[in-house]
């Protein structure tokens, strides 16, 4: 795996403690975006679901940082724009998924459920 590090002559501390805790954060996400694609969600579905579920996030209060990194992974030997996700990250935009796509909606039906039992 490799890792993309950018150097710098002079750091800001605020700034260096902030690239720390999103760090810290990143290391906690267990999901990637992309990895919905394999589950019957085209780039296009992912990429709103995305922006829906941080707009959800931010509306609610939370930290988006928290539960959202963008990154860059390779699919097929293509490097592609994707999202690291915590757990509520990735619910979050499971929630806001085309419910169209059986995957989703039948996550959508078990969450309802779980909810009303």
């Amino acid at each position: 795996m490799h890792e993309l590090l950018i150097y710098r002559k002079k750091y800001d501390p605020i700034e260096s403690i902030e690239d720390f805790v999103d760090m810290y954060y990143a290391s906690e996400m267990q999901y990637l975006a992309s990895d919905l694609l394999d589950n019957g969600l085209s780039p296009i579905h992912i990429r709103e679901a995305v922006r829906s579920a941080m707009t959800a996030c931010r509306n609610a209060g939370k930290e988006v940082r928290r539960h959202f990194s963008p990154v860059y992974t390779e699919q097929r030997g293509t490097v592609i724009n994707d999202c690291k996700l915590s757990k509520t990250g990735y619910g979050l935009v499971l929630m806001n998924a085309d419910p169209e796509v059986p995957f989703v909606a039948n996550w959508q039906l078990q969450v309802v459920k779980s909810f009303l039992d």
